[in-house]
């Protein structure tokens, strides 16, 4: 691999920052042709592709970079404790059964996907889903299964479970990052579209909107130009929260890990799945306290900087022109992602679900909790926890859907 043009990772932040802010400064813009253009092209999508670009054209590199890393395990929690601040949680709940009900259409879309593409790609070209022992491709599919299902711990699990060899496991990465993040380059597309994917899916995204609304009047009725010291405790708030998020964590899942290994099925061993949970748990039990009331002084705002930060540096890590070393590979990805979709909005469309809840849905499968709360917030930032919500319920899940996926995976390869 080629040495990118930019090795320092502050100069890649610097680079990062000046694309975001000319993206929200010509989103911002009252010139016609800006207008036009952010009409078809969500501004969201663009912080999250014009990086990869860069990535692509050997400009940076997400691999060498640490910026994910620092993105996702401190400004992540922090902002999950700066957006669930002010949450209305009975507002929320509002939402229904119909979130609940669309992240499970996404777990079973990706569990028989998987299956399904191994049968369809075996029809003509069964090479390409071949191999035997540890480099037999469905051990390596498993793996994916993991990471699209609960995240990269329930990814590790499929990988000792079914003995992928790590050569296949490494590649399988690769489809894994890129395919996914190709999905949810469409997702953030969908947002800026969403009223009209809605009619398609004759949806009622009313319960939505009246979150969104209710928000939006709350931040508006206690909005103030915030003072130095008051600035300064907010960020006290969030970082001091991700502190104790991180400092929980450390002891949380070695214990675990120690005294009942068998929970790692449920992510219960993950450090990270312990910041998400105990960041996000400290967020919604401020929002009962006086705390609530430092989203007057822009406590969600801070929190969406440091999202759009991390949708930045998760866009790094995607290099397009990956997909032509392993076409084949690749392909498979695809076939099992459009299956994914295909249930998805199947099950949209027959409960009449809001294009809302099948992105975010989708999201909380395949990209966990460090990318739903992305696309929950592009919709408006108070809907960020319903994304990392599910999230958690995916981590939960992933290791038994994933087992199962792998079995059906094995099978398949054995037609």
């Amino acid at each position: 691999m080629e040495k990118p043009l930019i090795t320092n990772d502050a100069v890649v932040l610097g680079l990062l920052m000046l694309i975001l802010a000319a993206i929200f400064i010509t989103a911002s813009s009252k010139k016609s042709g800006w207008q036009k253009f952010y009409r078809f092209i969500p501004s969201v999508l663009l912080c999250y592709f014009i990086p990869s670009l860069f990535n692509t054209f050997g400009i940076i590199s997400g691999d060498e970079s640490n910026l994910y890393f620092v993105s996702s395990r401190y400004l992540l929690p922090t902002a999950l404790v700066l957006l669930t601040l002010s949450i209305d949680l009975k507002a929320i709940a509002r939402l229904g059964k119909k979130a609940v009900i669309m992240f499970f259409a996404g777990t079973v879309g990706i569990v028989i996907g998987g299956p399904l593409s191994i049968l369809i790609v075996s029809s003509f070209a069964p090479d390409i889903v071949g191999g035997v022992g540890p480099d037999a491709v469905w051990r390596g599919m498993a793996t994916i299964a993991g990471s699209w299902i609960g995240g990269g711990a329930n990814q590790a699990a499929m990988f000792e479970t079914f003995g992928a060899s790590e050569d296949l496991f490494a590649t399988m990465i690769t489809v894994d990052v890129i395919v996914a993040n190709i999905w949810m380059a469409f997702l953030l597309y969908g947002v800026g579209i969403s009223k009209k994917l809605d009619k398609r899916l004759k949806a009622d995204a009313s319960s939505i909107e009246e979150v969104k609304n209710g928000i939006e009047k709350y931040q508006a009725s206690i909005m103030k130009i915030p003072t130095l010291p008051e600035v300064m405790t907010v960020l006290a708030i969030g970082f001091g929260a991700t502190g104790i998020a991180h400092f929980g964590a450390d002891i949380i899942a070695p214990w675990i890990g120690e005294v009942a290994p068998q929970l790692d099925k449920f992510s219960l061993t993950s450090s990270f799945f312990w910041l998400v949970v105990i960041a996000t748990t400290i967020g919604l039990g401020l929002s009962f306290t006086k705390a609530r009331k430092f989203e007057g002084v822009g406590a969600s705002r801070l929190g969406s900087v440091m999202i759009y930060i991390l949708v930045a540096s998760i866009g790094m890590l995607m290099d397009v022109t990956a997909i032509f070393d392993n076409p084949g590979f690749f392909m498979v990805g695809l076939i099992w992602m459009a299956v994914h979709v295909i249930v998805l909005l199947g099950v949209a469309k027959i409960i009449k679900a809001p294009y809302f809840f099948v992105a975010v849905g989708s999201q909380a499968n395949v990209g966990g909790a460090a990318s739903a709360p992305i696309v929950a917030g592009a919709f408006h930032p108070s809907l960020a926890p319903v994304g990392v919500l599910l999230a958690v319920l995916g981590y939960a899940l992933g290791t038994y859907a994933a087992y199962i996926c792998g079995l059906l995976l094995q099978a398949a390869a054995a037609v």
